[in-house]
C-alpha cells in the first residue's frame, strides 16, 4: 500500500506547523526547509484549511497555523480524507470489480482485513506524537546540524574527493622506450655475419 504524494505534502506541511508554531511558518518557509514546490503546497495548504486541519492568518506576521490541537488529528483520520480511493487491489474497486472470480474469491477479505489493520494502526497516532522530537525535527527544519556543539551552524558542504582513473585490466600500456635506447636493442638482437668454413 503506497501514499500519494498529496498525503505525503500534507503530512509534511502539518509536521512542520506543529513542530514549529511561533513564529507562525509561511508557506514558502515550509516548501525551502523541505525543497518543495511552492506552488505544490499552495492547494496542499489551502485544502487542509478547507478541511479545517489549518487556519491562516494574513498581514504583517501572518502564516499558518493549527485550527485544531495536535492531539486531536487521528492520522488514520487525514489519510481516509486525503486517499479517497484506498483499493488495494482492482478487485477491491466497489464499481470495477471485474474478475470472473469475485464472487468466490478469498483475497478480497484477505485484503479488507489488511485494510482495516493498516488503518486501526493509523488510528492509535495523533500529529501530536509525529511531533514529540520537536527539538530534533525542528533543527533538521532549519538545515542546521543536530550533532554540532555550536548550535546555529550550518553543515558544511562535503568537498568531493577526486580518485585517480585506474587503467581497466589488461589494457596497460608499456612504458615508451627511449629512441637511442631502441637502436641499441635491435642492435643486440640482430645475428653478426657467419664465419666461413675453412677459414684460417
Amino acid at each position: 500500500m503506497r501514499l500519494t504524494t498529496y498525503t505525503d505534502f500534507c503530512l509534511r506541511v502539518l509536521i512542520f506547523v506543529a513542530v514549529r508554531p511561533d513564529p507562525l511558518p509561511t508557506i514558502a518557509q515550509i516548501a525551502e526547509s523541505y525543497d518543495i514546490s511552492k506552488n505544490h503546497l499552495m492547494k496542499v495548504v489551502h485544502e487542509l484549511g478547507q478541511a479545517g486541519y489549518l487556519a491562516t492568518t494574513r498581514g504583517k506576521g501572518g502564516g499558518l497555523r493549527l485550527a485544531r490541537p495536535a492531539e486531536s488529528i487521528l492520522l488514520g483520520e487525514l489519510i481516509r480524507r486525503t486517499e479517497p480511493d484506498m483499493a488495494t487491489a482492482p478487485c477491491m474497486d466497489p464499481v470495477k470489480a471485474d474478475c470472473v472470480i469475485v464472487s468466490a474469491c478469498r483475497l478480497r477479505k484477505a485484503m479488507h482485513e489488511a485494510r482495516v489493520a493498516f488503518f486501526t494502526v493509523l488510528d492509535s497516532y495523533t500529529l501530536a506524537d509525529l511531533a514529540q522530537n520537536q527539538g530534533v525535527l525542528n533543527e533538521l527544519l532549519s538545515g542546521f546540524a543536530v550533532d554540532e556543539p555550536a548550535r546555529g551552524r550550518r553543515l558544511p558542504a562535503k568537498p568531493v574527493a577526486k580518485v585517480a582513473r585506474k587503467p581497466a585490466l589488461g589494457t596497460a600500456r608499456k612504458p615508451a622506450v627511449a629512441p637511442a635506447r631502441k637502436s641499441a636493442v635491435a642492435a643486440a638482437r640482430k645475428p653478426g655475419p657467419k664465419a666461413k668454413r675453412g677459414a684460417s
